[in-house]
């Protein structure tokens, strides 16, 4: 073998282990930073699901404020997914959960005020949106919050209230008030305003809205029947939700 020859087998050599050393490096970099990453979550996760729970109270007591209900609204739930075994319970009218679906009840005095429901659109103009609606036992809107969105900032954000007070037309509403037919955004001939050059989000809010509003309508008597147990059974303060 000549000395031409060596040198090139040298020089694939060295490319090889060179080559080997580099995705051995980028093999141990990826195993330690899936390591980091597991930990962080591990370490975070209670504080994570802390901050979520913080967060849903917030929004829970701005809709039936706390100085108006007795119990822990945060705690006191119906798994509205297997109610009474109940197939005829639609919770497809509160969106596409993947999920049981759990709804918050008011109680004050021991008389049952409002529930809350958790709803969700995947009809906005980027991701899911996910929003709570309270209504009362009379089929008003007791209020709605945006709880998670990703809508575009500056236009359809304004569905959040720091961003405008848009959200609040909904207080006091009903399937009845305005006209079933009139759920709908002003473009569409109905009752409510849409954002100036952003109508897919307040339309899909809209029709939300109106979903939880049609499902308390259809289930009242179960609803009502199934939280006058807990209240009978004093169990307003126990968290089911597992």
């Amino acid at each position: 073998m000549d000395n031409q020859d060596t040198q090139e087998v040298e020089t694939e050599v060295t490319i090889t282990q060179s080559v080997v050393k580099n995705a051995g490096g980028l093999a141990l970099f990826a195993f330690i930073t899936a390591g980091v990453i597991a930990m962080v979550q591990l370490f975070t996760s209670d504080q994570i699901a802390e901050n979520i729970a913080l967060a849903q109270a917030k929004a829970l007591y701005e809709i039936v404020p706390q100085t108006q209900v007795d119990n822990d609204l945060l705690a006191t739930t119906l798994n509205l997914s297997s109610i009474n075994n109940d197939p005829a319970m639609n919770t497809q009218l509160l969106g596409e959960f993947d999920e049981d679906v759990y709804a918050h009840i008011a109680i004050k005095d021991n008389q049952v005020r409002s529930f809350i429901f958790p709803s969700m659109t995947k009809h906005g103009y980027t991701t899911d949106i996910h929003l709570l609606v309270g209504i009362n036992i009379d089929g008003t809107v007791a209020g709605v919050r945006i709880v998670d969105h990703k809508e575009t900032p500056g236009l359809g954000d304004k569905i959040e209230l720091k961003k405008s007070n848009w959200v609040l037309d909904f207080n006091g509403k009903s399937l009845t008030v305005p006209s079933y037919e009139n759920w709908k955004v002003k473009k569409d001939g109905g009752e409510f305003d849409q954002f100036t050059g952003a109508t897919i989000t307040p339309r899909a809010i809209v029709a939300a809205v109106k979903g939880a509003l049609d499902f308390f309508e259809n289930h009242k008597e179960q609803l009502l029947k199934q939280a006058n147990t807990l209240i009978q059974n004093n169990d307003t303060s126990l968290k089911v939700k597992s």
